[in-house]
């Protein structure tokens, strides 16, 4: 049959012939899912060019990955599950092509990348996700959760560390996230502007791009060293500089518009972090800032000292202006606050509970109402939009039990300390950029950690993974560099030596 079309169309090149079949298969999805009412199905052919694109060019796709990241949308499944479009059905496809292109290339893989106490302590995190989950009190949770979890470590991490070949391939993949993060908050910026950028109103407008406005903000905040890295790495005063310093203040503008006080710590914190970076004193902080934590803990737990704490239920109520809540922080009566005070508490009491396997990746808000003090209650403790404890370090220790802790805060401390030092080691000055630039990306996502459990988000989680894997791939350069300058010194030697010692004793023959 086929011989015969052929015959009846002699002249048709190859790439006639496909685009013959592909506009056939395009017809037939269309007429199968309008007969059957399955209309997904006329989504088949695009899905077909998406895989073969992958195939032929990995990169690109994970490039437009990146770029949906700023306007993807959280669509919520049934059975209470919830999906972001179209980023998670893309980073489900890359992280298989991962996984193929690991076991092609397996045998010519580097041992530094994969034996890197980065790649180690990350690994040994998500091992500790899979035991968690066997102990499980909701194995169906823990279960998406840990396949999440798998996904965005192949696809942000490993994929993006084998991509992501050096500095130049960085600024490419900041310019994707670019313009569709400008074209959001244009759009969430004009709506804004409707309601006179008022306070009270900000939730109405982040939808489809945004979740809440702390998203928002983290989304903003998290990008703003990136761009710093593209400003810094073109001309200065030229034409692309003041553009990109134009945005920049634009975003910030943003920021303040979002109300978000863990935002503008995030960011005054940023801008700290890049002196103490350069001034090698990321140690000293870090260690302060452990004691500071401990110390506090203690204070807190002796004696029950936290229940002199506990928020006045009739004044602890929300607030419709900023300022007043900016005054109601300060007093303790802000309810965001004081509710985070309460899941905080609550958390305490479960981690005594469960210390050793916790209760299972995503359960926090499953159990945590039994183990609350009713005497930090607030007038939104009902949570019905089940949201989390409001601070990821409680949450790995609830849900991961001290081990799943302990291994994440291992993780944080050796990147930011050996961050530090693949910094001072880098002498290209883009690469140095480049280091520096996902650092503060990592400070930022840290400060919002503290009050936020947002590393599970494809806003947030993304950045983060993608941080580490660029960091690791710097640090593989340097010393890619430095084995190499220490060859041609050998090499140097090597012939010096020969044209010292022509003869024997060093004498003309």
């Amino acid at each position: 049959m086929m011989e015969g079309i052929r015959q009846r169309f002699p002249a048709w090149s190859d790439q006639q012939w496909l685009f013959g079949l592909w506009g056939l298969f395009l017809l037939f999805s269309f007429v199968v899912g309008a007969a059957t009412e399955w209309y997904f199905l006329a989504f088949a052919p695009l899905l077909l060019l998406l895989v073969i694109w992958t195939l032929v060019d990995t990169k690109k796709v994970f490039f437009l990955l990146m770029a949906c990241i700023p306007i993807s949308t959280e669509v919520v499944l049934p059975n209470g599950f919830g999906t972001d479009l179209p980023t998670e059905p893309l980073t489900v496809g890359l992280m298989l092509v991962a996984l193929a292109l690991f076991l092609w290339r397996m045998p010519r893989l580097k041992g530094f990348t994969l034996t890197h106490p980065i790649t180690l302590l990350l690994v040994a995190h998500v091992l500790w996700i899979g035991i968690s989950t066997m102990n499980s009190d909701l194995l169906v949770v823990s279960v998406k959760f840990l396949l999440a979890k798998i996904w965005y470590v192949a696809v942000f991490y490993f994929l993006a560390m084998y991509l992501i070949r050096d500095e130049k391939d960085l600024s490419r993949m900041v310019w994707w996230i670019f313009w569709p993060l400008i074209f959001s908050v244009a759009v969430i910026m004009a709506r804004h502007a409707g309601y006179g950028f008022s306070f009270d109103q900000v939730h109405k407008v982040l939808h489809p791009f945004q979740r809440n406005h702390v998203n928002y903000a983290g989304t903003l905040a998290v990008f703003m060293p990136l761009l710093w890295y593209l400003i810094s790495g073109v001309k200065r005063f030229g034409w692309k500089w003041l553009v990109l310093a134009v945005v920049f203040g634009w975003l910030l503008i943003a920021v303040y518009l979002t109300y978000t006080r863990a935002a503008y710590v995030a960011l005054a914190l940023a801008l700290g972090a890049y002196f103490i970076f350069r001034l090698r004193l990321i140690r000293v902080v870090l260690v302060g800032g452990v004691l500071g934590v401990v110390l506090l803990a203690g204070y807190m737990l002796v004696g029950n000292r936290y229940l002199q704490y506990a928020p006045n239920y009739d004044t602890t109520i929300t607030h419709n202006e900023f300022g007043s809540l900016i005054e109601a922080t300060a007093k303790g009566e802000d309810i965001s606050t004081m509710e985070r005070v309460y899941r905080w508490v609550a958390a305490t009491q479960m981690s005594r509970a469960e210390p050793v396997l916790g209760f299972g990746p995503g359960n926090f808000v499953n159990f945590y109402q039994s183990y609350s003090v009713n005497s930090f209650r607030t007038y939104v403790s009902r949570n019905e939009e089940k949201s989390g404890v409001h601070s990821y370090f409680l949450l790995l220790l609830v849900e991961q039990g001290w081990p799943g802790l302990t291994l994440f805060l291992a993780l944080s401390l050796w990147v930011l300390a050996h961050g530090e030092d693949v910094y001072h080691r880098t002498t290209d000055p883009g690469r140095k950029r480049a280091v520096m630039a996902v650092l503060l990306v990592l400070v930022v996502i840290y400060a919002f950690l503290i009050i936020n459990d947002m590393i599970e988000t494809d806003k947030i989680g993304s950045f983060f993974f993608l941080s580490l894997a660029i960091l690791v791939r710097m640090d593989g350069l340097n010393r890619t560099k430095d084995l190499s300058n220490k060859a041609d010194t050998g090499d140097h030697r090597s012939q010096t030596q020969q044209h010292a010692q022509p003869g024997v004793g060093g004498q003309s023959s």
